[in-house]
């Protein structure tokens, strides 16, 4: 009898097992040839000042595009990520401009009105069996209104420092680098350790592959998907602060594309529309190619109207390749 044990006699894995997943694989090649043809067509865009630009262009979409992930992780939607962004953003800046709260208080209340966006949308869908689609198509429309209303659709300004200190940058290597995209990549890594290292990122999966199946094996449903839509609107409301660190105003009419753009760097990223399938690095990957493609079409002078067609056209083409791909599993 050999001494030699069982696991060594295992042959090597082949060099297509070690090739990343195609969810994520698929939009990184596809980034990587958006990104060979722009420099073809422009010598600003292979700089590092672009790339900057580019980052900081996508930071608010990124951050309100995790929350908008980990709902359709669940085969979930969520249409009013926008305009509740929004609304945090208007509720964060009058607070400490025209109520002369400080700062780090009137933050904490501007993420606190998302977060609590985020529980009615959880609670109408997990209580009431109410469609995701309609229940934030509703609330969409509530935000935008109490926004207005609240603001009566004025802009806010001269606000404190350290409500824009996020869009302040730094150096590295000579190129000029946001802190609000330094924030923006730890968010991204640190629900890529909880959805992939943890029991509870894993039961969000679960509930999106089959929430009846993952009822039955005692992980309560309701709690996870409750739980997701409030950390969504706690995502919400970290974008709401980045825009208006960006922007440096508290704006009403901000948000109205955003739901739109966050739902594009999802499904670009391979994330299925009809959940338990994706990756939140394939989101980031999502959110530059969108940044790329507008950066790139403006370097070249390209309408703004044809960056609207072609982002269109991608989304289109990635959630085909996602019913293909699923048609083709069964």
């Amino acid at each position: 009898m050999s001494g030699t044990p069982a696991a060594a006699k295992l042959p090597p894995r082949s060099w297509k097992a070690n090739l990343p997943p195609i969810g994520t694989l698929g939009p990184f090649l596809a980034l990587l040839l958006a990104c060979a043809f722009f420099a073809t067509q422009s010598d600003r865009f292979l700089t590092g000042e672009n790339f900057s630009l580019v980052l900081q262009q996508v930071m608010v979409v990124g951050v309100i595009a995790i929350g908008q992930t980990l709902i359709i992780l669940t085969a979930g939607i969520d249409l009013s990520c926008g305009m509740v962004m929004a609304l945090g953003g208007i509720v964060m800046t009058k607070l400490a401009v025209e109520m002369g709260l400080p700062a780090p208080l009137a933050i904490l209340c501007g993420i606190g009105v998302t977060a609590l966006f985020g529980l009615a949308n959880g609670l109408l869908v997990t209580k009431i069996k109410l469609p995701p689609f309609i229940v934030t198509l509703g609330t969409l429309n509530i935000a935008f209104a109490i926004t207005q209303l609240y603001s009566n659709a004025q802009t806010v300004t001269d606000l404190p420092p350290m409500m824009t200190w996020l869009g302040g940058t730094f150096r590295l290597g000579g190129t000029s680098v946001a802190y609000g995209v330094v924030l923006m990549l730890a968010m991204y890594l640190g629900v890529w350790f909880w959805l992939r290292e943890t029991a509870a990122g894993r039961h969000v999966y679960a509930v999106g592959n089959s929430p009846e199946a993952t009822r039955l094996t005692g992980i309560a449903t309701e709690r996870v998907l409750l739980g997701v839509y409030v950390m969504a609107g706690v995502f919400y409301g970290i974008a709401a602060l980045l825009s208006v660190a960006r922007t440096g105003v508290g704006d009403p009419n901000a948000g109205q594309t955003e739901n739109l753009d966050a739902i594009t760097a999802v499904v670009l990223g391979g994330t299925s529309l009809f959940g338990g399938r994706g990756l939140i690095v394939g989101t980031l990957i999502g959110a530059v190619i969108v940044g790329v493609l507008r950066n790139g079409l403006t370097l070249m002078g390209t309408p703004s109207v044809y960056q609207v067609l072609i982002t269109g056209i991608l989304v289109i083409v990635a959630v085909a390749i996602d019913q293909l791909s699923r048609k083709g599993g069964r």
